[in-house]
C-alpha cells in the first residue's frame, strides 16, 4: 500500500451543518453555535492538534430556492441558511493558532477586486502568511439578483471574468510594490521610497483598476489560490491559477480520470504535475472499532433529511429535483450551475446500478457529494490510502457530520493511526501555508501565471503582462 503522505484539511462553512443536512438535529450536534466565537476558537486549536493544512471555509452568497421553486425548504431545514461572512472568524483563530492555514471562499462575481485585495493582504498580515483564497465563481441565481444583477453570466463567461479579476489581483498583490519599497527609516522621515510603489493602471473588458495596492506587501504577497471547479473550463482555469484544488464525488472510478486531467492541465499552462496540491472530499465515521463506527453511521442516518440533501443538490445542479420519482434512474442534462455536480453521479453506483435520486439523497445526507469513510481507525485508513493510491489525489478535504464529533473523533482516533503509518506529519513546518504545502517558499513560483506580474528594481521601468 501507498506511504504517500496524506494531507488533511477541514471542510466548514460558516453555517449549521454545512454538508449533512438535517444532523442539527442530533443530539450531539453544535454546529448551530456557528455564530458564536467560541466555536470557531475550539475548532482551530483542534485541527492545530491534529495537524491539519488548514480549515477551509465554504461560503455562498445566496439561498438554495430552485427546489420546488422556493427557499422555504432550505430556510426550514438550515441547508446552508441562515450563513455568516467567512472571513471574519479568521483574525480571531490565528490568535490562538500557530500553524493552522485558512482558506476563504470569495467569489469573483460578487465584489469588486480592488477592496477584495486590501482584505486578503490586510488578512495575510495578521496570520503572518497562512491564508488562501478559494476563487469561486457562484452558482446561486438568488445571490446575483440580491446585488442588482439580473442573473448570471453564462458559466464559461463567469470564468473569463474570473481570469481577470485575477490579474487584477496579481497587479495589485505582485506588481504595485517592489520588495525594499518600505524602508521604516525613522533617521530619514520615509517610511516607504514612492518611486518603488507603482500604479497598476489597468483597463480590461470588466474593470478598471488605475491606482496602486493600499497594503505594503504581505508574507505570501499572492494568498494560496485554491479552486474547485471541475467542469472542462474549471480544469482550464485550474491550470492557470490554482495551488489547491478540491475535488467531489462518491467514487474512486469518478475521482481518477479527474485527477489526470487536472494534471494534464498544470502541464499545458507551463506549470509542473505537482504544482498543486489535489485534495477530494470525504466524512469520516470512526470509532475505536468497526462495530461502533457503523453504529454510529447508523445514527447518523436517522437523524438526516432526504429533503434537506436534495435541497442542496438541486442548488448544486441547477435541476429542480422535486415532485420526481425517486426509485428512477437519475438523467443526466446541461446546467449552468455546477456542471460537475450534475455529472458527480452519472458513473455508477458503488454497488455496480445506475444512481437514483433516493441513492443520492440518502448518500448526500451525510458529507454531501463525497464518499462516507466508516470503521475503526485501521479501516479508515486503510481506505484513505487506497483512494490515495487510485486516484492521485494528495489528501482529503473532511466535512464533518456533527461538529464537533466528527472532527474531534478524527484527531484522537484517526490522526494517530495516520501517524503511525508514516502517512501524516507529526510536527508542523515553521513556515507560510504556501511553503508548508510545497517547500520552495512564501512567494509564488516563476512558473505560476502570476509572478509574471511581479516588478523588480530591473522590471519596474518595463511594460507588465
Amino acid at each position: 500500500m501507498t506511504q504517500r503522505p496524506i494531507r488533511l484539511n477541514a471542510f466548514d462553512m460558516n453555517c449549521v451543518t454545512h454538508q449533512s443536512p438535517g444532523l442539527w438535529r442530533h443530539p450531539d450536534d453544535a454546529s448551530w453555535r456557528y455564530k458564536d466565537l467560541g466555536y470557531w476558537l475550539d475548532l482551530a486549536r483542534l485541527l492545530e492538534r491534529g495537524r491539519f493544512d488548514a480549515l477551509f471555509i465554504a461560503d455562498v452568497l445566496g439561498v438554495y430556492d430552485v427546489y420546488g421553486g422556493s427557499r422555504d425548504a432550505a430556510v426550514r431545514h438550515a441547508a446552508q441558511v441562515p450563513v455568516g461572512d467567512p472571513l471574519l472568524t479568521v483574525p480571531a483563530m490565528a490568535t490562538v493558532t500557530r500553524h493552522l492555514g485558512f482558506g476563504i471562499t470569495a467569489s469573483t462575481g460578487f465584489e469588486h477586486p480592488y477592496p477584495f485585495a486590501r482584505r486578503m493582504s490586510t488578512l495575510d498580515h495578521l496570520t503572518k502568511g497562512r491564508v488562501g483564497w478559494n476563487v469561486v465563481t457562484s452558482y446561486l441565481e438568488s445571490g446575483a439578483r440580491n446585488i442588482g444583477l439580473m442573473g448570471q453570466a453564462s458559466h464559461d463567461e463567469r470564468y473569463d471574468i474570473a481570469d481577470e479579476y485575477l490579474e487584477v489581483c496579481y497587479k495589485l498583490w505582485e506588481g504595485s510594490w517592489e520588495d525594499g519599497a518600505v524602508l521604516r527609516d525613522k533617521g530619514s522621515g520615509v517610511f516607504a521610497d514612492p518611486s518603488r510603489v507603482h500604479a497598476i493602471e489597468h483597463e480590461g473588458r470588466w474593470f478598471q483598476v488605475p491606482g496602486v495596492h493600499l497594503c505594503e506587501p504581505s508574507p505570501q504577497r499572492t494568498p494560496v489560490i485554491f479552486q474547485a471547479g471541475a467542469s472542462a473550463r474549471g480544469r482550464r482555469f485550474a491550470g492557470r491559477h490554482a495551488e489547491a484544488i478540491f475535488t467531489s464525488g462518491p467514487t474512486t472510478e469518478i475521482i481518477g480520470p479527474l485527477v489526470a486531467d487536472l494534471r494534464a492541465e498544470l502541464e499545458a499552462a507551463g506549470r509542473r504535475r505537482e504544482d498543486a496540491v489535489v485534495y477530494t472530499m470525504a466524512t469520516v465515521v470512526v470509532d475505536e472499532t468497526s462495530r461502533g463506527a457503523w453504529a454510529k453511521h447508523d445514527e447518523l442516518r436517522a437523524h438526516g433529511s432526504d429533503e434537506a440533501a436534495l435541497v442542496l443538490l438541486s442548488g448544486w445542479t441547477g435541476l429542480d429535483l422535486s415532485g420526481h420519482d425517486l426509485d428512477a434512474p437519475l438523467q443526466g442534462g446541461h446546467q449552468d450551475a455546477i456542471q460537475s455536480a450534475a455529472t458527480a453521479f452519472l458513473g455508477s453506483h458503488p454497488d455496480g446500478r445506475p444512481w437514483t435520486l433516493r441513492d443520492i439523497s440518502a448518500w448526500a445526507s451525510i458529507g454531501g457529494r463525497g464518499p462516507v469513510f466508516v470503521g475503526s481507525p485501521a479501516e479508515v485508513a486503510d481506505e484513505m490510502q487506497h483512494w490515495v493510491e487510485e486516484t492521485d489525489v494528495d489528501g482529503f478535504n473532511l466535512a464533518y457530520a456533527i461538529a464537533p464529533g466528527t472532527m474531534r473523533d478524527v484527531v484522537e482516533l484517526l490522526v494517530p493511526e495516520l501517524q503511525r503509518r508514516g502517512v501524516h506529519r507529526t510536527e508542523y513546518e515553521d513556515s507560510s501555508l504556501r511553503d508548508r504545502l510545497f517547500g520552495a517558499g512564501d512567494r509564488l513560483p516563476e512558473r505560476h501565471t502570476g509572478a509574471a506580474f511581479r516588478r523588480t528594481p530591473d522590471t519596474a521601468a518595463a511594460e507588465l503582462p
